[in-house]
């Protein structure tokens, strides 16, 4: 069917509630609109299903929901009665329709007889990550749509080892989506017969708290805490999300008394009425708290995203102002606490490794390698971070220390296969303890490391263009810039061009190609002289292409001086690209 003859099939056929119908035919003038939520189906891409909430076949809704449930369902049932025995577990946060779509997927698992655990009331991701591995199950479900606005919902689909489904997984999944013919081919029962049978089970308290008894074992300096637990004050916000209970929860365990929770942003909310967005990578977000911390005398602010899978710490500098440190800072900073701490108590294993993405820090490199400490580079997104555990460490063949990307989420300890923001708060709060005995801020470790392994700048950037038009520009960008445009680089030196997407990095100077043996995407990278670089990709989950950049030089004035130039000549091509 096209577009329309999807439309009407959604305002006439019997499967679709009232509601839906309603909201259909207040845009049955708006053709623009219509074919923008049925033109396609929602894509159930390597994270899952993420988009605006609203009816349509492109849209986060029960019924975009119960097909990737069914799609799910299929293919762990292609693994035997015992996969279907071993269950899924689902866990959601704060957002809009969370609960019901949650609802909606166990309903659907447990028609097609599989065990379904569901979490009783919000949960944060890593969470989520951890129940699967802790009650063993083959699969899990989490409902979010992490820092994304309100409107936005999502559906995440991890495997049995607790990370985000494998990319060939995730193909299979979608393999059974494209299968289904119509909305027949998906089974759902009632909520109450799924309990009367037995299948759905509610869970809670017994798993949180065996997910604190792993994260605790994270900590480091557990003895330099319960002696000095009272010596620094934090203020926290979830920022209307599911980070609340548990952040607070591992910080009284580990002995840090002292923690002040932002009022107007403590209870879920849907709306996040208090923020623009819901994104600690976000200043504005940290508004009400910087008022707070000022009142408080804390030495660090830290915040959680809706699903608490990042996270990120402003921290206090000389003067009293609170200064925002960036996704790669925080990584670069618990790393360098890691090992230094490790080292000092002579626990750093002689086969430990870290993970970096693509497109973090290359700082990172040089601290783990200062520590002879072994950098796995992977893709884009935890679920390769998460395979990196699996093959060294599950293995036993090295020890993993930590893996982040510069978005603001990290992992240390293996108790979850995602970025954990519960972790990364008890650590940040560690460090900041560690260091303030030493007489230092977190920005004052940020200097020294800067002083130590040469200066860098680093920035981001994100162009959005919605809708089907706005697909083909970021595509028409991605494909001039394989060219390479001599003004991108003008006042830099390239050394080479790595593409993802065809698997292959250059050398400009020699010509020489060489393989790159990571999994393709379609990301664009260019090694500038001295360790300074910029990438280019679209998001996989929003309709944003987004820019990273990074900057190495003898000084801060300038390393900034240098990203100024360079982020400017990359934006003015690429706009060229994307607003022609």
């Amino acid at each position: 069917m096209d577009y329309k003859q999807q439309y009407d099939f959604w305002r006439r056929s019997d499967y679709f509630d009232e509601g839906t119908k309603e909201e259909l035919e207040n845009i049955k003038d708006d053709d623009n609109e219509i074919k923008e939520r049925f033109y396609k189906d929602m894509e159930f891409g390597t994270g899952g299903l993420r988009g605006i909430i609203g009816a349509g076949t492109n849209r986060m809704n029960i019924y975009t929901v119960r097909r990737a449930s069914q799609g799910l369902a299929n293919y762990v049932i292609l693994h035997g009665d015992e996969a279907a025995a071993k269950g899924i577990v689902i866990a959601y946060d704060v957002r809009r329709k969370s609960r019901e779509f949650a609802e909606n997927a166990a309903r659907v698992f447990v028609a097609n007889g599989i065990r379904t655990y569901l979490f009783e009331d919000i949960r944060p991701t890593p969470e989520l990550s951890f129940a699967i591995r802790y009650l063993k199950t083959a699969s899990g479900v989490v409902v979010t749509a992490s820092h994304n606005p309100k409107e936005y919902n999502g559906y995440k689909a991890y495997g049995d080892d607790g990370a985000l489904l494998a990319i060939e997984n995730s193909q299979r999944v979608i393999d059974e989506i494209e299968k289904l013919a119509d909305v027949s081919d998906i089974k759902i029962v009632d909520l109450d017969e799924a309990f009367k049978q037995g299948m759905l089970q509610i869970i809670g308290l017994e798993i949180d708290n065996a997910y604190l008894d792993e994260v605790q074992k994270v900590s480091i300096n557990k003895e330099m805490i319960k002696n000095n637990g009272d010596k620094l004050k934090i203020i926290y916000t979830p920022i209307h999300g599911t980070g609340n209970k548990l952040v607070r929860a591992i910080l009284d365990r580990i002995g840090i008394k002292n923690v002040k929770v932002v009022k107007e942003q403590e209870l879920p909310d849907s709306e996040f009425s208090t923020v623009k967005s819901p994104n600690p990578e976000n200043l504005e977000a940290f508004t009400l708290a910087i008022r707070d911390a000022k009142e408080y005398g804390a030495d660090i602010i830290i915040g959680t995203d809706p699903d608490s899978d990042r996270v990120a710490v402003l921290a206090k500098d000389k003067s009293g102002n609170f200064e925002h440190l960036s996704g790669n800072e925080t990584g670069n900073l618990l790393l360098y606490y890691i090992l230094s701490s490790r080292k000092e108590n002579n626990d750093l294993p002689s086969n430990a490794f870290m993970v970096k993405t693509v497109v973090t820090t290359e700082l990172s490199r040089t601290i783990a390698n200062s520590f002879n400490v072994d950098v796995k580079e992977v893709l884009t997104g935890f679920k390769f971070i998460g395979e990196q555990i699996a093959l060294f460490s599950d293995t036993g063949k090295q020890t993993f220390m930590i893996g982040f990307e510069e978005s603001y989420g990290y992992l240390s300890g293996t108790q979850s296969r995602d970025k954990d923001g519960v972790v990364g708060a008890m650590l940040l709060s560690e460090a900041a303890l560690y260091y303030k005995l030493k007489s230092m801020t977190l920005t004052d470790v940020i200097e020294e490391m800067y002083v130590k392994y040469g200066y860098r700048a680093e920035a981001s950037y994100s162009y959005t263009l919605n809708g089907i038009e706005g697909a083909e520009k970021i595509k028409y960008a991605m494909e001039m810039m394989r060219k390479i445009p001599p003004e991108v680089i003008d006042g830099f030196k390239l050394l080479a061009v790595r593409d993802y997407e065809s698997s292959l990095r250059t050398d400009v100077i020699t010509g020489e190609m060489q393989a790159i043996t990571l999994p393709v995407s379609n990301l664009l990278y260019f090694e500038i002289y001295g360790n300074t670089w910029f990438a280019i990709r679209p998001s996989g989950t929003e309709p944003k292409i987004r820019l990273y950049f990074e900057v190495c030089a003898k000084s801060r004035e300038q390393a900034d001086k240098d990203l100024a130039k360079l982020q400017k000549n990359v934006r003015n091509t690429i706009e060229k690209y994307l607003y022609q």
